[in-house]
């Protein structure tokens, strides 16, 4: 009676398709993920001389002010000038540095922004930028 070779059970895996697998996930994922920009209200900012850019906007809460005097915080449309200080108290609760950009439509009156930075004011949020175009872009 003759016996037979034990068959080695090999305990390797396979890697040779981890690489497709990989770079499907990744192309997968990058074309499934949403990067957002806040559009808030349609505003045209009023010219400026001089501009300076903010470098970073993980830092930045945007307050759109349309000339029809409707408010819109980052992506929060409709509200009203009570509405600002609890919103916005809380964003400074949570990251003192956080700077709020107004961008106001040239045609609101003055004092109706002036209204919106005493709420700011109240809320404790200093660090107040104001959008514009420059004379360069022609808005």
């Amino acid at each position: 009676m003759k016996i037979g070779q034990k068959s080695k059970v090999s305990s390797k895996i396979p890697t040779a398709s981890i690489a497709d697998i990989v770079f499907l996930l990744l192309i997968f994922f990058i074309t499934v993920s949403v990067f957002k920009e806040y559009v808030g209200l349609q505003v045209k900012l009023p010219p400026a001389k001089a501009t300076q850019k903010i470098e970073t906007k993980r830092l930045v809460s945007y307050i759109w002010i349309s000339k029809d005097k409707e408010i819109c915080i980052d992506d929060m449309p409709g509200l009203h000038l009570a509405g600002i200080r609890p919103i916005i108290s809380q964003k400074v609760s949570e990251n003192p540095a956080i700077i709020v950009s107004i961008r106001a439509d040239e045609k609101v009156q003055y004092g109706y922004v002036a209204e919106v930075m005493e709420k700011l004011k109240e809320a404790n949020a200093l660090r107040v930028n104001f959008a514009t175009t420059s004379e360069r872009e022609g808005g």
